[in-house]
């Protein structure tokens, strides 16, 4: 299936909490429309990479905003980026406006291709791709996210317990929803999809669903 057989670009933007099923949704729907795929919250977990071998401290606004500035598109291949710590330090990162301003035009650029695209974060609905003709909110309960999350990072042989990461889930967010620049929430004219009872299929088909219902308005 292509990406504009309607003529228009389709850019779908995909929102929600951390371990919520927003990446592997948007990875699937991106390879189902044939669509480019951006995880925007590598960006961030990349900002605080940057800082971290640098030595500086997650919570120096200054350092941050430099490294968001600086970022290149090779360093989203970092291996590190997905390790659990670097969740918790990219929402530490992410508070910061100045980062958010940085990364903001980045992200609009990769949107603003003439096939469209498809990204997913927490703030692509209501600040990075307001126009996009397609949103989704994907939400699930905080238990069952710590869940997917604690088998995610098993399977990588890293070692943990599902408490700490419910820990860290409810802890991110708190942040993430409170945070003064860009806060985690539903965009006004986003679908919600509820994917606490559904298996990666189920949800899948479903966003089609919302994602051919929507683009055809």
């Amino acid at each position: 299936m292509t990406a504009n057989h309607d003529g228009a670009a389709l850019v779908i933007a995909i929102d929600g909490p951390a371990a919520s099923g927003k990446g592997t949704l948007a990875k699937r729907l991106a390879l189902h429309y044939g669509l480019p795929h951006l995880d925007t919250g590598l960006l961030y977990r990349a900002v605080a990479l940057t800082l971290i071998d640098a030595g500086a401290d997650l919570d120096d606004a200054g350092a941050a905003a430099r490294a968001a500035a600086d970022l290149s598109a090779e360093r989203l291949s970092d291996p590190r980026l997905r390790e659990r710590a670097m969740g918790e330090a990219a929402s530490r990162v992410s508070s910061v406006p100045e980062v958010r301003a940085a990364l903001l035009s980045w992200q609009r650029r990769f949107a603003d291709g003439s096939e469209g695209a498809v990204l997913d974060g927490r703030d692509i609905g209501t600040v990075v791709c307001p126009a996009a003709r397609v949103k989704l909110f994907i939400v699930a309960a905080p238990e069952e996210r710590a869940r997917r999350r604690h088998r995610e990072l098993l399977g990588r042989g890293e070692e943990t317990t599902l408490a700490a990461i419910l820990a860290d889930i409810r802890a991110r967010d708190a942040r993430d929803s409170s945070r003064a620049a860009a806060p985690l929430k539903v965009a006004e004219d986003a679908v919600v999809l509820d994917t606490t009872e559904l298996d990666a299929d189920a949800a899948f088909a479903e966003a089609v669903a919302i994602v051919e219902r929507l683009r055809s308005r």
